[in-house]
């Protein structure tokens, strides 16, 4: 079968890299933030100070409230060997924000997160040792595969089209803050992933821009099945529960 390679347009040396040698990807977000104790406040600033929501715990509004924060985290992770850093964006769709009613800034909070991933990896890369930024979508806290509501399984809280087009929001403004790669990451419903790597396409195709994709899957199903009972294609994939792949 003839694989069509991609042209990449970022992240040039990244496949060359990983042909070499392994390469070292950052770790949590979450548990580093929360060492750091961050209070009501913090995630408020005065930008937000009379918002009606609730707003500590939303991790990924700390890029525009404490960005002083979520960047010293990434050079952290940089200075520990990290080769790749990942975005605070795990919740940055605006489904996701709507949680916290602020969905309207998820694109603003993308590009600055990618912004600032982008300038701690500049700092620490060097002609020998790059370092790549990431740009992460998360799998948002609706599921298209699975009802809501258990007394009606054909009942949906979010469509196809309304994940495409959050990730299509997402994706870009990633691309315009900086990031080199894409990481769909900790799927659970594939059909969200399916969503995610459809707005990616589009996107690259619409851009001409090239850039690596990394999916990483949560299984959490003994027999390899995902939550919603799709199985994996053989690939990597970030487990809940030790790997025994069937297929393997």
């Amino acid at each position: 079968m003839n694989v069509q390679r991609i042209a990449y347009t970022r992240a040039v040396a990244l496949p060359g890299i990983l042909q070499q040698r392994i390469v070292i990807l950052d770790g949590a977000m979450g548990t580093m933030i929360q060492r750091e104790k961050l209070t009501e406040a913090d995630f408020r600033s005065a930008r937000l100070a009379d918002h009606p929501k609730d707003l500590k715990g939303n991790n990924d509004l700390l890029v525009l409230t404490r960005p002083d924060v979520i960047e010293r985290i990434h050079e952290q992770y940089l200075a520990a060997g990290a080769d790749i850093v990942e975005t605070n964006t795990f919740g940055a769709t605006s489904i996701a924000q709507e949680d916290y009613g602020l969905a309207h800034l998820a694109r603003e909070m993308n590009v600055a997160a990618a912004r600032l991933a982008r300038q701690a990896c500049d700092r620490y890369s060097t002609p020998d040792r790059p370092r790549f930024v990431a740009g992460a979508l998360g799998p948002t806290p609706r599921t298209a595969s699975i009802s809501p509501d258990v007394n009606d399984p054909g009942a949906r809280n979010v469509s196809f089209d309304e994940l495409r087009a959050a990730y299509r929001e997402q994706a870009q403004a990633l691309l315009e803050g900086g990031c080199d790669l894409f990481l769909v990451e900790t799927i659970f419903d594939t059909l969200n992933a399916k969503a995610a790597l459809f707005a990616l396409d589009e996107l690259m195709e619409e851009t001409g821009q090239g850039l690596p994709v990394i999916i990483s899957g949560t299984v959490t199903d003994a027999s390899g099945a995902s939550c919603p009972g799709r199985r994996w294609a053989r690939s990597g994939t970030r487990c809940a529960m030790p790997a025994r792949w069937p297929w393997a």
